[in-house]
């Protein structure tokens, strides 16, 4: 009888800190138009090119808000997410802040007024990577982030989950030495997306997708 050895596959999930990735994507676009491609995304596709020999790429995990004063960019936001879930509907997760009004006063004129601030989204990323360690639903934590308030969780993790592997990669056009201080401490190095733009672009998802008889069509707006 043959000997077979049984090789446990690494399960990875990616944490993406939403605007973040966006507001990368927005600035490489406005230094290369050709980077307005990359908004269409198949986002598992994409971060699969990243893993190893005996790793599975098990979550892709999404944070975001919808700003309530931009409907066109939220009903672009709604299809690009539609489009993930019919490509992936059991490894692309969508987890919602939300936006906040704040009265201000200007210093000058005194007059009131009103601005929105996005909540909840770097609390949402911190709390989902430590129930993932809590339950042990995760051998390695990619965090896709330049927000050096994710220092904390991370550091949480590596004290009271000694096992549990953490990689950060920042989005593209974006850094933070308080994070890249943290990965020197890791002895790995930080991942840069902007590097990265053949992986990108064989990431793109059709102009169209259609998955069972459900179609998301890319926003205009994104077509170049």
């Amino acid at each position: 009888m043959g000997l077979f050895l049984l090789i446990a596959m690494e399960r990875v999930n990616f944490y993406i800190d939403g605007f973040n990735f966006y507001y990368g994507l927005k600035n490489m676009k406005n230094i290369d138009h050709d980077w307005l491609k990359f908004y269409w995304l198949d986002y598992v596709k994409f971060f699969q090119n990243f893993i190893g020999e005996n790793q599975v790429l098990q979550n892709v995990i999404y944070f975001a808000a919808s700003p309530p004063f931009d409907v066109a960019g939220t009903n672009r936001q709604s299809t690009l997410f539609r489009a993930n879930k019919l490509l992936n509907p059991n490894r692309f997760e969508i987890v919602m802040g939300q936006f906040y009004k704040k009265s201000l006063t200007c210093k000058v004129c005194k007059a009131n007024f009103n601005v929105y601030e996005e909540k909840r989204t770097d609390v949402n990323i911190a709390v989902r990577l430590m129930l993932d360690c809590s339950f042990n639903s995760v051998d390695t934590l990619v965090l896709v982030t330049a927000d050096s308030d994710l220092v904390p969780p991370l550091q949480s993790i590596k004290q009271y989950y000694p096992d549990k592997k953490i990689r950060v990669y920042f989005p593209p056009n974006n850094y933070s030495v308080a994070l890249n201080d943290f990965m020197k401490t890791e002895k790995k190095p930080v991942v840069r997306l902007e590097r990265n733009k053949v992986k990108f672009s064989n990431s793109i998802m059709p102009d169209v997708v259609t998955v069972a008889g459900k179609t998301c069509t890319i926003p205009q707006k994104w077509k170049i």
